[in-house]
C-alpha cells in the first residue's frame, strides 16, 4: 500500500512551528497570508488582543474590478498593494511577515514583495 503525503497537514505543521516564534504586537502586527488554489488572503493581526485590524483578498468587489485572478502572481501583487495600503490608512507601517507555513516563493514572495514596495517595512 502507497502511503500518501497530506502536503496541507505538512503546511500546518510548519505553520504552527513558525507561529509560536512570530508575534504580532501592537507595534509590529503579524502580516498573514493563506493561499488556496484560487484565492489568496492577507490580514493584519494583534496578537495581544487578537484582533484583525485589516484584510485584504481576491474576493473583494475592489480586486474583481480588475479582473485579475486571485491564483496567480499578478492577483498576489495586487492582493499585497491593497492591504499595504489599507494598513498605511491606518497608521501601521511596520509589519512582522508570516507566511503560513508556505515556501517564500510564487505567490507568497510576491505579495511580500508588492507591499514592501506599497511602503510596508518587514
Amino acid at each position: 500500500m502507497i502511503k500518501r503525503v497530506d502536503r496541507n497537514k505538512v503546511r500546518r505543521g510548519k505553520h504552527h512551528s513558525v507561529r509560536k516564534k512570530v508575534q504580532g504586537t501592537a507595534e509590529r502586527p503579524r502580516l498573514a497570508v493563506y493561499r488556496s488554489i484560487n484565492h489568496i488572503y492577507a490580514q493584519i493581526i494583534n496578537d495581544e488582543l487578537g484582533v484583525t485590524l485589516c484584510a485584504a483578498s481576491s474576493l473583494e468587489p475592489e480586486f474583481k474590478q480588475t479582473e485579475l485572478y486571485g491564483g496567480n502572481t499578478e492577483g498576489a501583487k495586487k492582493v499585497g498593494e491593497m492591504i499595504a495600503k489599507r494598513a498605511l490608512d491606518k497608521g501601521l507601517d511596520k509589519v512582522v511577515y508570516d507566511r503560513g507555513g508556505y515556501l517564500y516563493h510564487g505567490r507568497i514572495a510576491v505579495l511580500a514583495d508588492s507591499a514592501r514596495e506599497a511602503g510596508l517595512e518587514f
